[in-house]
């Protein structure tokens, strides 16, 4: 056996785009907090620290694989305001395709209590226009096999949503790994929203989760039990992986579970934790990476980035080093 090494976030030679893909929710977060009680109507609260930033899950992704010096294509859509004019703004160097449609941009207040729990109010806004006229031209032929297309915010995008198994398929025939990150739906989960979403993860080879999205979905209290629902509706190869916030991370691929503690860190902000794991997890997979490394980095990049307040003190590719030190070669026979 020989150690071939590959540079974890290198392009292919014979295309213009990296092997990460981001499809889905981009918005506007403004993130305020700490608050101890809910205020009592008409009254006025202070807080400590607020920030203005780009977010949505997608977007979240996107600004995470940029900290650690990857790169992606982000695609999705604005509103055709000054908050979309703003958006774009922050997201321009990002590989970015975001199409202005005719609605206000999405905008979502993010409280964060005392006890480290988060509440979202969220406009329907732009999302809603989002659909998959507005992706398809921009989907280009996987560069090699371990390219990947990660949706996310299905729920916030309606339009998009109701193609969601012509685009899948269409992704896969491009010869790309399709990851899902569901997110929660606002409708909540009914015996058809599951049926639904599980014939989305039939065709996927990496399916992203928290605990509370896998116990809705496998519609147990019991983590272990909602796995054991889950993991049948795996494709051959597929990955189930489970986002347990501060505990780390669960990956089951092929009848093996692996568990991944997470570093503890300070936080104030855990807004966009998942989304950070994806990224770091996805590059790692997109390089070649096994499973228990990929869950590494998935943790390590979440961690990295949430023990951060303001985000916007992250300059672009800072966290290279924290990612790229999780790599081991890729080995192959001699």
């Amino acid at each position: 056996m020989t150690a071939q090494f590959r540079p974890p976030y290198s392009q292919s030679m014979t295309t213009d785009g990296p092997r990460l893909t981001i499809i889905g929710d981009i918005g506007v977060d403004l993130v305020l907090g700490p608050i101890s009680d809910w205020p009592q109507p008409g009254t006025e609260t202070l807080v400590e620290r607020s920030e203005l930033r780009a977010g949505g899950s997608a977007g979240n992704a996107a600004l995470a694989v940029s900290y650690l010096g990857g790169q992606s294509r982000l695609l999705s859509v604005v509103g055709n305001d000054d908050l979309g004019v703003w958006l774009r703004d922050q997201l321009r160097g990002l590989g970015a395709f975001l199409e202005v449609c005719d609605a206000p941009t999405t905008l979502s207040v993010g409280l964060i209590h005392s006890w480290g729990e988060r509440t979202f109010f969220t406009t329907r806004g732009h999302l809603e226009k989002l659909s998959y006229e507005h992706v398809r031209d921009r989907l280009l032929p996987a560069p090699d096999s371990d390219a990947i297309v990660l949706l996310s915010g299905v729920f916030l995008t309606p339009q998009l949503r109701l193609c969601y198994p012509q685009l899948i398929e269409e992704l896969v025939s491009l010869g790309y790994q399709v990851a899902l990150d569901t997110n929660w739906p606002p409708q909540n989960w009914s015996p058809a929203l599951r049926a639904e979403v599980g014939s989305w993860i039939s065709k996927c080879r990496h399916v992203l989760l928290n605990e509370l999205e896998v116990a809705s979905l496998g519609d147990s209290t019991d983590l272990n039990v909602a796995l054991e629902r889950l993991v049948p509706l795996l494709s051959p190869g597929a990955t189930l992986v489970v986002k347990s916030g501060a505990k780390g991370a669960i990956g089951v691929q092929g009848g093996r579970r692996i568990d991944c503690a997470a570093p503890k860190v300070a936080t104030f902000d855990t807004i966009g934790a998942g989304d950070s794991f994806n990224a770091g997890y996805l590059l790692a997979r997109s390089s070649g990476a096994k499973l228990v490394d990929a869950l590494t980095a998935g943790c390590n990049s979440a961690s990295d980035i949430i023990a951060r307040f303001p985000r916007r003190s992250i300059s672009r590719g800072e966290l290279a080093s924290h990612l790229r030190a999780l790599y081991f070669p890729v080995l192959e026979a001699s």
